[in-house]
């Protein structure tokens, strides 16, 4: 195939390629429609409303009843506007994800405490204004490129149309010239009709992401309230594993060691003198083994979940380890109100940690424990310690800090702050 063939016939395969995406043709014409029901709503709307406004001005001559009549819409006219702007968005939106496939997420609602406060906020939010300049923008350019696509595309059409108009008048010269370059424009504008579509669609979807979807901060914001929403359920689900875990040990496997625990007790204590030293032996050790298992049991139960926290609250879980403490520790406690169950597990591992590290570090060998409503939880302990990373971590899981005061020749004071409120 010759060169100048070869491009000729890449360009017409091309062509075929750019006419059967009929998707932003398609796009183009539905954006036709939305502009004018777009231009309909909001000139309706924006009508109606300037003249009930004029009508008051003027004086109502109907009589009361049309005079509230027109106050009620003059009222109402913002309110009707905010749910058409955010219907005709919702619709524009759909247009995208139906035809080319582009998912344009919706921005963020105001919210307010009142009804009267809703209208205001949401008049007063960015996204309404940014929705309301695409709706304008769409009643222009859509509207027009809409019907430039349908021109491009109709030309043909229309020229047959005058051609037959002109054959039955007895076309003259000067006509026939003039359908002839008719029908080459008709053709000129067929073969950029997918060219025109894909532009107008291209224009259009840009537009339709810097307006009709959050901005940048707007999306910054959504993805940090996700995160956070998913951590606090991740740190939810954790601590329902713990509590679940520490049911089964303590149903299952502590209750089957306290039996055996028993049984060998009862063994031990009915041996007679007439027992063989090295079965009394094998009994003993067996007993002392299993009453070291059942403690190491329950301590790993209750480091994993203590259920003194879903019995009776931080107060006495704390008290629990304060009493327990291999040294002498001060405790205060000031909660008020119940927190949520994963951050007072938070606050009472901490504090178990914290005094943990007093009675491996402490040189005095005191502690103190201040548990406070205001602020959060915090934990405070005379002497070094490890593991404060994992402190850190325990209470940035909750959106909670950690701070450590260390002066020379101490003491050291570790506070953790925890988001308390209900």
């Amino acid at each position: 195939m010759a060169p100048g063939l070869g491009g000729v016939y890449r360009e017409a395969m091309s062509w075929m390629e750019k006419v059967r995406d009929w998707r932003p043709t398609v796009h183009a014409l539905a954006g036709l429609a939305a502009g004018a029901l777009t231009a309909a709503v909001l000139g309706g709307l924006v009508l109606g409303w300037l003249a009930a406004i004029l009508s008051l001005i003027d004086g109502p001559t109907g009589g009361w009843e049309l005079a509230w009549f027109y106050v009620a819409v003059v009222l109402a006219g913002p309110v009707l506007a905010l749910w058409a702007i955010h219907g005709l968005g919702a619709l524009q939106r759909m247009r995208f994800r139906a035809v080319l496939g582009v998912e344009i997420a919706a921005p963020p609602r105001a919210v307010g405490s009142s009804l009267l406060q809703r209208p205001v906020r949401a008049w007063r939010a960015p996204a309404t204004w940014r929705q309301l300049g695409y709706h304008l923008l769409a009643m222009i350019s859509g509207t027009a490129g809409g019907l430039l696509v349908a021109a491009c595309w109709t030309a043909p059409v229309l020229t047959y149309l005058v051609v037959r108009q002109g054959e039955g008048a007895g076309a003259a010269a000067g006509l026939v010239r003039a359908v002839l370059l008719a029908a080459i424009v008709a053709a000129a504008m067929l073969l950029v009709a997918p060219w025109m579509a894909r532009s107008v669609a291209a224009a259009d979807e840009a537009g339709g992401r810097a307006l009709l979807g959050p901005s940048r901060s707007e999306e910054l914001a959504l993805r940090v309230e996700t995160l956070a929403r998913s951590r606090a359920e991740v740190v939810a689900a954790t601590d329902a594993e713990r509590r679940r875990i520490e049911r089964d040990l303590h149903d299952g496997a502590q209750r089957r060691l306290v039996a055996l625990a028993m049984q060998l007790g009862m063994a031990r204590a009915s041996l007679g003198d007439d027992v063989p030293e090295p079965l009394r032996q094998v009994i003993e050790q067996a007993h002392d083994e299993a009453t070291e298992a059942l403690a190491e049991l329950r301590q790993l139960v209750r480091g994993l979940h203590p259920a003194v926290l879903d019995d009776r609250g931080l107060d006495a879980a704390l008290s629990g380890i304060a009493a327990n403490a291999p040294v002498p520790v001060r405790l205060r406690v000031d909660a008020g109100a119940r927190c949520a169950p994963a951050i007072e597990a938070v606050a009472y591992f901490v504090v178990s940690e914290a005094l943990t590290n007093v009675a491996k570090h402490a040189d005095d060998g005191r502690g103190g424990a201040t548990l406070d409503s205001v602020g959060g939880a915090g934990a405070a302990a005379n002497g070094g310690g490890t593991g404060l990373r994992g402190l850190a971590q325990r209470a940035a899981a909750v959106d909670g800090t950690l701070t450590v005061d260390s002066p020379p020749g101490g003491p050291t004071r570790i506070t953790v702050e925890l988001p308390c409120g209900s």
